[in-house]
């Protein structure tokens, strides 16, 4: 359903012809919302502003959703809704929840790369992101109707599978059974081994070309690891309950058959050139080359992301393609989108779109590393939240930690304070969940059942509905601004206006019409916190 905010932009741009650009009200004797477009149109139509504003309300046609609007100061209009439209928008979500997310006007085939773990790693601190932020734009974009391609761009391929598979065969290893443990236990020691023996770095070098050539033997070693890692994957992503599963593979080495083809096709079309030996592009504005094929013949990042930009394009008719990777690679991304355009590899109305976000830092405000200056593994960060909250709670602290900021920004992970019941946090909208729950439960006992909103007397009332009535407006703005942050303070808003209507507007120990209406929309509150919990990955629970 087209939300009550999107309505009146629709009637008020009708009169005026340009976005009205409605904003909440900041004080209740300014109504719900307020317009400064008369001060905007003013200055081009030479006319004083409250002039201009008088005939907006004169020929905008609102009164079926409004109380007669008002001028105030120099031009400015106040709208406030009337009680009976907020009570039906209300009522709506209640006898219709899949209605509450307004659906895309042209849903979209939209590709989504993110998690991107390492084979034969175990998950870090640098995958917790990535992954949180995907699976909540994955959820966005389908509960919009879109189809979401979710491509999970695991590192599968290169140098480092010479050095492990060279291990293993060194050893007598049998890969099959390694576990993730083992797995790396055996990169360690295959890196010093590496960087020891001279003759054994040769071997795992020679090692590379048979797995790139097709070797049996070196394929079968690098399937197990794959395998092995998969079961890890999988933990981490059952632990954290995104949405990501083995159908959502495609890794590095998807892409290996090709690279010599993007390479290619690059040179002859005079886009990419040999610079001191190697395949490069010089893109315009750019002062650093993107280097497509290294002097040695090899082919790094730049390659790969270029096929897998064509490939997604051209196989999996991506109409919108979005890469969830760390913002230190927003230069690379910058690089590999110019040069795809350049070579015509993206639709005219396809879109690319890189998502950067921050580091998670430790509470000192510093680097989240081990004592010892290494990278702190996924496993280990959620342990330090389960060890202060149940299982459920301490990942709802842990995404919502994550998402609730701009994700440009660094932050900081406090165990202590994310898990925290009261504030900002995901346990806080998680036991606002419940508190309603148990609401309604205990009026089901009574036999009283929500069926609808009726009676809007009240500020506090009106404020939760007003609030209500936005859900499937801010859901849609997340989906076209990537910016999970609004949706996270819409729902915190949204506990909190529920806790002020608590106070002030008695629910079980009201009676007859008020308190069917009451329940009617603390049932509607429900199911907004809800669907809007689902949307971060959080699960919302009916106790805690």
């Amino acid at each position: 359903m087209l939300s009550l905010p999107a309505l009146l932009n629709e009637r008020f741009e009708s009169v005026t012809g340009v976005d009205p650009e409605l904003r909440p009200a900041t004080k209740p004797q300014f109504g719900h919302f307020q317009s400064n477009v008369a001060l905007r149109l003013a200055k081009a139509e030479g006319r004083p502003p409250r002039e201009v504003a008088q005939r907006i309300v004169d020929e905008v046609d609102v009164a079926d959703l409004c109380e007669p609007l008002e001028i105030a100061g120099p031009g400015f209009i106040n709208i406030r809704l009337r009680n009976e439209v907020l009570a039906q928008v209300v009522t709506g979500i209640l006898t219709d929840p899949s209605g509450v997310i307004e659906q895309a006007d042209h849903p979209q085939r939209v590709v989504i790369d993110y998690s991107a773990p390492n084979v034969a790693k175990p998950m870090h601190v640098g995958n917790l992101r990535s992954t949180i932020i995907g699976d909540c734009f994955a959820r966005v974009l389908r509960a919009q109707g879109h189809t979401v391609i979710a491509q999970n761009h695991i590192g599968d391929w290169g140098t480092q599978f010479g050095m492990l598979v060279e291990q293993i065969i060194c050893e007598g290893i049998n890969a099959d059974d390694l576990d993730l443990a083992s797995s790396v236990a055996l990169y360690r020691r295959a890196q010093e081994h590496f960087r020891s023996d001279e003759q054994f770095a040769d071997a795992a070098r020679r090692r590379v070309v048979a797995l790139q050539g097709g070797d049996e033997q070196t394929l079968a070693i690098w399937r197990s690891l794959i395998e092995v890692s998969k079961v890890g994957f999988n933990t981490a992503y059952a632990r954290l309950g995104v949405l990501l599963t083995d159908d959502d593979l495609a890794g590095e080495s998807l892409y290996n058959d090709m690279l010599a083809g993007v390479a290619a096709d690059l040179a002859a079309s005079g886009i990419a050139v040999v610079d001191d030996g190697a395949l490069v592009v010089f893109v315009p504005g750019d002062d650093a080359p993107l280097i497509v094929r290294k002097t040695d013949g090899g082919f790094g990042y730049a390659a790969t992301d270029l096929a897998a930009v064509r490939y997604r394009f051209d196989e999996l008719h991506a109409q919108r393609i979005i890469y969830v990777v760390g913002s230190p690679q927003a230069h690379h991304f910058s690089q590999v989108f110019a040069v795809a355009r350049m070579a015509g590899w993206v639709p005219v109305d396809g879109v690319l779109e890189h998502v950067g976000f921050g580091s998670v830092l430790g509470p000192d405000g510093k680097m989240f590393k081990t004592r010892d200056g290494k990278t702190v593994t996924l496993d280990t960060l959620l342990d330090l939240a389960e060890e202060v909250a149940a299982p459920e709670i301490a990942m709802a602290a842990v995404k919502y930690a994550d998402l609730s900021t701009s994700l440009h920004k660094d932050y900081v992970f406090d165990a202590e304070r994310m898990t925290a019941t009261t504030g900002n946090t995901g346990p806080y909208l998680q036991y606002a969940h419940a508190r309603v729950s148990g609401i309604l439960r205990k009026a089901e006992a009574e036999g009283w059942l929500p069926t609808a909103v009726t009676v809007l007397d009240e500020p506090a009332e009106q404020t939760l509905a007003l609030l209500l009535s936005r859900f499937g407006e801010v859901v849609a703005e997340v989906s076209v601004s990537l910016q999970p942050h609004k949706l996270c303070t819409y729902l915190f808003d949204t506990a909190t206006a529920l806790s002020s209507f608590y106070e002030q507007c008695p629910v079980l120990k009201s009676e007859g019409e008020v308190r069917t209406s009451r329940l009617a929309i603390c049932a509607a509150t429900r199911t907004v916190l809800g669907k809007g919990l689902d949307l971060l990955g959080i699960v919302a629970p009916d106790r805690m």
